[in-house]
């Protein structure tokens, strides 16, 4: 047979992501772009992670690049492929991560006649990305990677996208590979340092909300030892939760779906917000209203690595365009003589302390226990992995999230992410637990990566909570249309969870009482591989406040 050697651009495109640093790549495989599969398949630089189906290839690419500050690199088909990985660059939109998406397209002599899988991919992904494009020249193509790097990383990180046609990857090049990009160093200005010490020295009830575009270990570090020292409350934005140690004195607990009453009254009775790395969205912001979105009263000072970011909507006092890493540790070195002192973080921190403690109830299965016989059981840094859905609510009042990467969970609120978030956490940190929240709508989304966990050696541990609803459409609708047979579209018949995992090759358990579920849990710690716990759970049992179902009928 007639050896045939990979095509000088494709060769090419993967020493383009070796040079910047690329170790692993998501995918599912396609015909469109096997010029560079066969590349891959020549070099031992760059993990190949292949998965199930493209909206898991994105989610993990997604998550990768959230774990270490580089994109997340993913490979799809054009077409249906590009379609499904959609959902991934929406949330490394919404949730501010660095990632690369590429996607084998059409020949270009097929362009523009609608062919088989053709789609104009910048005019579909430039809505829900930071930059997408089509890579026509095989001699462009460093310079692509390039830019697509630069672009993901700088400013407010996010997804790029970029289209390989099919007969460019067959090219022949001699171009070579430009020099790794790195993310722009962006100190905070003197003078406006100086300007935010003394809008918090004249303050009388600060609150910091911390958390989001580029924060990383540095900037937890930092912003943790000034906020201690001026003994300012701390509140993460929403799903931002390991962006301060739980053990801090200051922190007073998390901001968006189910926050502290208190914590969320102190928001609002502040005279100053500091704001660093949040983007103060929706969901931080309980739709804007916490903090208010105008108040006479109260100051603003918004820290943010994007200048575009900064009075976009909420009007500013202070605006600083800087890296969270520069700018907390500027604001942790910085000394001007004058001694600031509250002593609100400390009382912020104690209700916090309360709120987060569970207290037995009436279910059989108590998962507000079962999450806290996990924070006694499990390792301090274990990273936890959820998409979204009611059950989550558990996991973000009575979890600690103490390492850094720890908590990774999407801000804009996409099911199915948990499972492949934990496959690429469980991959990028083997040696440290890694635990994928999911409910029973929640896992059917992404199941299957199951699948690659298992072929990859993936060592996690899958919590299902099986309510047989989706809980939180079935509460709104409890909520918002009382009444008998008001329920609609929301009843789940559900799978045997266990059998399932079984027969991907993990280990099971089903959990129908909170010390089966301690049980079960200590068993799974103690095994290697995909571990799965089957919770099933009453309907009535909702994560956010420990109320019922029932409860809020007739409201």
């Amino acid at each position: 047979m007639r050896e045939t050697k990979t095509p000088a651009a494709a060769r090419l495109l993967v020493d383009c992501l070796i040079e910047q640093g690329c170790d692993r790549i998501f995918t599912v495989p396609g015909e469109s772009f096997l010029q560079v599969l066969d590349g891959l398949g020549q070099q031992d630089a760059i993990d190949v992670v292949t998965c199930r189906q493209e909206g898991g290839v994105a989610f993990m690419a997604c998550a990768d690049g959230a774990m270490t500050g580089r994109p997340g690199v993913a490979f799809v088909t054009r077409g249906p492929g590009a379609t499904n990985a959609s959902i991934g660059v929406h949330v490394a939109m919404q949730d501010s991560q660095p990632m690369i998406l590429f996607v084998g397209d059409v020949d270009s002599e097929m362009r523009d006649r609608e062919g088989f899988q053709e789609v104009d991919f910048a005019a579909f992904f430039t809505p829900i990305a930071k930059w997408a494009a089509r890579i026509d020249s095989a001699d462009r193509i460093p310079e692509y990677v390039a830019r697509a790097y630069a672009t993901a990383i700088s400013g407010r990180p996010g997804p790029v996208v970029l289209a390989l046609p099919e007969d460019m990857l067959s090219r022949d090049t001699r171009a070579m590979p430009r020099a790794r990009v790195e993310r722009p160093a962006q100190a905070p200005c003197p003078d406006a340092m100086q300007a935010m010490m003394a809008l918090i020295g004249d303050a009388a009830s600060p609150v910091a909300i911390i958390g989001g575009a580029g924060w990383n270990a540095k900037a937890r570090n930092h912003f943790q030892v000034f906020a201690e020292r001026l003994g300012i409350p701390v509140a993460t934005a929403f799903r931002r939760q390991d962006a301060i140690s739980p053990s801090s004195p200051v922190y007073a607990g998390n901001l968006g779906y189910g926050p502290s009453p208190k914590l969320v009254e102190r928001v609002k009775a502040a005279d100053l917000i500091l704001a660093v790395g949040a983007r103060l969205g929706e969901a931080t912001t309980d739709g804007y209203t916490v903090p208010p979105l105008l108040d006479a009263e109260r100051k603003l000072i918004h820290v943010h690595p994007d200048p575009n970011e900064l009075n976009s909507v909420y009007p500013t006092d202070l605006a600083i365009c800087a890296s969270m890493d520069e700018f907390a540790e500027s604001a942790a070195l910085w000394d001007d003589g004058e001694a600031i002192d509250f002593d609100a973080g400390r009382h912020a921190h104690a209700e916090w302390e309360d709120w987060a403690t569970a207290h037995p109830n009436d279910h059989t299965l108590d998962m507000g226990l079962a999450v806290q016989f996990m924070r006694d059981t499990l390792p301090a840094d274990t990273i936890v992995c959820n998409g979204a859905g009611n059950f989550a609510g558990w996991w973000h009042r009575y979890w600690r999230y103490n390492g850094f990467p720890s908590q990774l969970a999407p801000t804009c609120g996409a099911m199915g992410y948990g499972v492949p978030a934990a496959v690429a956490a469980a991959l990028r940190f083997p040696e440290r637990t890694v635990v994928a929240a999911a409910g029973d709508g929640d896992l059917l989304m992404n199941g299957q990566e199951l699948a690659t966990a298992v072929q990859h050696g993936a060592n996690l541990i899958v919590i299902v909570v099986d309510n047989g609803a989706y809980g939180t459409i079935r509460m709104h609708q409890e909520r918002e249309f009382p009444g008998d047979n008001r329920i609609s579209a929301t009843r789940l018949s559900n799978p045997d969870f266990a059998l399932m995992a079984d027969a991907f090759g993990g280990w099971s358990a089903i959990a129908e009482t909170t010390e089966q579920f301690k049980d079960a849990l200590v068993a799974a710690e103690g095994r290697s591989g995909l571990r799965l716990i089957h919770c099933r759970i009453d309907i009535e049992q909702l994560a956010a406040s420990g109320a019922s179902v029932s409860g809020l009928r007739g409201r």
